[in-house]
C-alpha cells in the first residue's frame, strides 16, 4: 500500500480505534506499539502559509535572540508563601558538558549547547535560538554551576531536582556532575533520579532507528542498578514521600517484567539498609495504574499525552522546507490542568512550553503561546485545586523542566524574559489574590507635544475622577514632562521610553507592567497631532471628547465596574472597518493575529479603533501581551503616516479582546447615547 493511501486512511483507522472498549492503560499501550512500527501512517502535519510575492522586508523579519522582550523580568529577591502548599520537583538534564561518548557520536567538544545555539527561527514569531541568561553558557564539570542552579531554583520555590539518570547495563553517561552534587554536601536542595531507560539514538527521542547505545534489561541488570544508584537513595537529601527515597522510572513498559524488576529493588534495598522505597513512573507514553506494575504512584509529563489543536497550517514560513508540527500550548494548559486526579496515586506535572526544533532542524515540534503569566496560572492551579484533597506528603506537582534547553522547556533565567519564568513559579505557590472591588482607574498617556500634554491633564483633571496617572515619554523629554506634570499639580509617574513604536511600544510595556501589578481598567490616550492632516487638532479633540468629557468618564468608569466582560470603549464614530483602511497595514496584521494565537480577521465584518485612543480592561489584551513582543520588531522612526508595526497593532486591539472572551461596546452606545451620524470617514482616506 502506498504511502499517501496508508496516511488518508489514517483518520478512519484512529477514529475506529477510539471506539474500541479499551482502558486509558490499554490504548496507551496498543498506541505506542502501533506508532512505533506503523509511524509511517501517520500523515504529516499540514504546511504553513508562505508570500507568494517571496522575501520582505519588515517588522516578520527583523529578530535578535539576545534581546530583552516586553515582560521581561530581572532577578529579585523575594519572600516565599509559608508554609509552602506542595513541593515541586523539576526535572533537570546533566547533559551540559563534554564527555568521551558525546566526542565520538557527535564531534569533539560536543554539548547541549551546540544544539540550542543552531536553532533558526521557521516561521514568524517562532523563538529561535533561545539563550541563556544569568547562568551563561554553563559547563557542569564546574561545580559552582550546580550550586548556583541549587540556590536560585531553592529561592523560586523548587523543592527537588530529579535528574535524569542514564544507565546502560552498567555503564553510565552524564554522571559526573550528579556525583560532584553527591561529595557536595553544601547543596541543601533535595533531589530524586529518573532512569531514562530507553535506548539512546541519534533521533534523540527514543525511538529504535540509529541506536547509539541501547538497554538490555534483565534481572541481573535490576540489581546492579539499584546498587549502583543505592549512595543517591541513602543521601541525607534524598527527596522522600512518606519518609522513602523516592526513584523514578521514565518508560517502564520498556522492562520485560516491571512488576519483577519492582519487587528486585525493593528486596534489594530492604536487605542493604536503604529501607523501603517509594516507585513512580512517568506517564511520557502509557497510564498505567501504577499498582498494577508493582508502583507506587505515576508522574504527569506534560506535553506527552496529550493532542491539543494544530497551528501548523497558520503560521507564515521563514523556512519554504519546514516539515515540524505546531500546536497550542494554551490548550495543553488548559486541558491538563482541568483533568480530574485518577483514583490511584498521580503526581501533576505542568510544562513552561516545549519547542525541540534545536534537536530537529526543521521538523520541531513547537508549542506555541507559552507564557510566564500562563505558566503560573497553570502551575497556581495545579498546586492550589489539583491537589487541594491530597495529603500533605503527597503534594508533589513535577515540572518539565528545569533545563531542557534544546526542547524549549526551561525555567532558567533566559535572554529574553529573564527570570520570568522563576518568579512566576514563586508566584504560582501563593493562592491567586482574592476578588476586590475594582481598583481606580488608570490613565496612561503617551507624551510628545508638551502643548497638547497640559491639556490632557486639565482634561483628566476635569472628570474628578481619582486616577493613577501614568506617563511614558522619551528619555530626552522626560525632564520636561516631567515639569508639566508638576505643575499641574496632579500626582503621576513618568516612564521614559526610546523614541521607539510611537505611542503602541511604551503602552505595551505600560499594560504588561499594571497587568502584573493587579490593575484593571485604564484609559489610553496620546499627545495626537497628526501633523501630516490640516484636521489633526479636530481629530484628536473629538477623540478625547468622546472619551474623557465630565459627563461620560465616570460613567464608563461605572460600566466596567458592572460588565466583566466588557473589553474595550472606543469613541464612537472612530470604529471602522479594517478591509476600508488597510493601508500598507494588511500582512503585518496578518503576521501579528498568528503571532497572538488569534484568529485572521474578517476582512467584510471586522473592525478596528482609529485614533489608537480607547478604554480597556487590560486581561482583555492578554493574547497580545503574552506574546511578549520584541522592541527591534518595531520600525526606527522615520515619521512614517502607515505600515509600521505600530499601525497593524493598532488594528487588532479589538479582535485580541474578542479573542479573549470580552466585548466591544463604543461610548455613546454604553452610555445610551445617539450614535453619530453614519457618514464616511473624514480623517482617513480608504485603502
Amino acid at each position: 500500500m502506498s504511502g499517501s493511501l496508508r496516511q488518508a486512511l489514517f483518520p478512519l483507522l484512529r477514529a475506529a480505534f477510539r471506539l474500541l472498549p479499551l482502558s486509558e492503560g490499554q490504548r496507551d499501550r496498543l498506541r505506542t506499539r502501533l506508532l512505533a512500527r506503523h509511524g509511517d501512517w501517520v500523515p504529516p502535519p499540514p504546511k504553513g502559509q508562505q508570500d507568494t510575492a517571496g522575501p520582505r522586508s519588515g517588522a516578520q523579519l527583523r529578530w535578535r535572540a539576545d534581546e530583552a522582550a516586553i515582560g521581561h523580568r530581572s532577578y529579585r529577591q523575594d519572600a516565599l508563601h509559608t508554609p509552602l502548599p506542595a513541593t515541586l520537583v523539576a526535572f533537570y538534564l546533566p547533559q551540559f558538558h563534554t564527555f568521551a561518548e558525546n566526542d565520538a557520536w557527535w564531534g569533539k567538544g560536543f554539548t547541549e549547547w551546540r544544539n540550542v545555539t543552531r536553532a533558526l527561527p521557521q516561521f514568524e514569531g517562532h523563538i529561535q535560538p533561545r539563550l541563556p541568561a544569568d547562568l551563561g553558557f554553563y559547563d557542569l564539570r564546574n561545580p559552582q554551576v550546580m550550586r548556583d542552579q541549587a540556590k536560585l531554583a531553592a529561592e523560586h520555590g523548587i523543592g527537588a531536582f530529579c535528574f535524569y539518570y542514564y544507565w546502560f547495563s552498567g555503564r553510565t553517561l552524564m554522571e559526573d556532575p550528579l556525583q560532584q552534587w553527591l561529595a557536595d554536601d553544601s547543596i541543601d536542595l533535595p533531589f530524586c533520579l529518573c532512569w531514562a531507560n530507553e535506548n539512546w539514538a541519534r533521533r534523540w527521542d527514543g525511538r529504535d532507528e540509529d541506536i547509539l547505545i541501547g538497554q538490555q534489561h534483565s534481572a541481573e541488570d535490576d540489581l546492579a542498578f539499584i546498587a549502583h544508584i543505592a549512595p543517591y537513595l541513602r543521601d541525607r537529601r534524598a527527596l522522600k514521600v512518606d519518609g522513602r527515597p523516592m526513584l523514578l522510572v521514565y518508560r517502564p513498559h520498556l522492562l520485560p517484567d516491571a512488576r519483577a524488576t519492582a519487587e528486585r529493588w525493593r528486596r534489594w534495598c530492604r536487605d542493604h539498609g536503604v529501607g523501603e522505597i517509594h516507585l513512580a513512573y512517568v506517564q511520557g507514553f502509557e497510564r498505567p495504574d501504577p499498582r498494577d506494575i508493582g508502583f507506587d504512584a505515576a508522574v504527569e509529563f506534560p506535553p506527552n499525552m496529550s493532542n491539543p489543536a494544530s497551528l501548523s497550517a497558520q503560521q507564515w514560513l521563514l523556512n519554504p522546507g519546514f516539515n515540524g508540527d505546531v500546536r497550542d500550548w494554551r490548550e495543553l494548559a488548559a486541558e491538563i490542568g482541568a483533568r480530574p486526579l485518577p483514583d490511584y496515586p498521580l503526581y501533576p506535572g505542568v510544562n513552561p512550553g516545549w519547542d525541540n526544533e534545536a534537536r530537529r532542524s526543521g521538523r520541531g515540534r513547537v508549542y506555541l503561546h507559552a507564557s510566564p503569566r500562563g505558566y503560573r496560572d497553570w502551575l497556581r492551579r495545579t498546586v492550589h485545586e489539583r491537589l487541594a484533597a491530597a495529603p500533605q506528603d503527597q503534594r508533589l506537582v513535577f515540572i518539565n523542566a528545569w533545563n531542557e534547553w534544546a526542547e524549549g522547556a526551561v525555567l532558567e533565567p533566559d535572554a529574553r524574559l529573564g527570570h520570568a519564568w522563576l518568579q512566576a513559579t514563586r508566584e504560582a505557590l501563593s493562592p491567586a489574590p482574592p476578588a476586590v472591588a475594582m481598583r481606580r482607574p488608570c490613565v496612561v498617556i503617551h507624551a510628545w507635544y508638551p502643548d497638547v500634554f497640559a491639556e490632557l491633564l486639565e482634561n483628566v483633571r476635569a472628570t474628578g475622577i481619582d486616577w493613577r496617572i501614568v506617563v511614558t515619554t522619551t528619555t530626552a523629554r522626560e525632564e520636561e514632562m516631567g515639569q508639566i506634570l508638576a505643575a499641574s499639580g496632579l500626582a503621576g509617574e513618568i516612564h521614559a521610553f526610546a523614541n521607539h513604536g510611537r505611542d503602541i511600544l511604551p503602552f505595551l510595556h505600560m499594560a504588561e507592567r499594571l497587568l502584573e501589578e493587579g490593575e484593571d481598567i485604564v484609559l489610553k490616550l496620546h499627545t495626537k497631532r497628526s501633523t501630516h492632516r490640516a484636521d489633526g487638532e479636530q481629530w484628536r479633540n473629538e477623540l478625547i471628547d468622546r472619551l474623557v468629557a465630565p459627563e461620560r468618564a465616570a460613567r464608563i468608569v461605572q460600566a466596567f465596574r458592572e460588565q466583566p466582560g466588557l473589553g474595550l470603549v472606543p469613541p464612537e464614530g472612530h470604529v471602522q472597518r479594517l478591509d476600508y483602511f488597510w493601508g500598507a497595514n494588511e500582512r503585518n496584521v496578518q503576521g501579528l493575529l498568528s503571532r497572538f494565537g488569534v484568529p485572521q480577521a474578517d476582512t467584510g465584518t471586522d473592525t478596528f479603533i482609529a485614533g489608537s485612543m480607547f478604554w480597556v480592561r487590560l486581561g482583555a489584551l492578554r493574547p497580545m501581551l503574552d506574546t511578549h513582543l520584541q522592541p527591534s520588531l518595531f520600525d526606527t522612526e522615520a515619521g512614517q503616516v502607515d505600515g509600521t508595526l505600530a499601525h497593524a497593532i493598532e488594528r487588532t486591539f479589538t479582535l485580541v479582546a474578542r479573542h479573549a472572551g470580552f466585548h466591544q461596546q463604543d461610548a455613546a452606545a454604553l452610555l445610551g447615547l445617539p450614535p453619530p451620524q453614519d457618514t464616511p470617514y473624514e480623517y482617513a482616506r480608504r485603502g
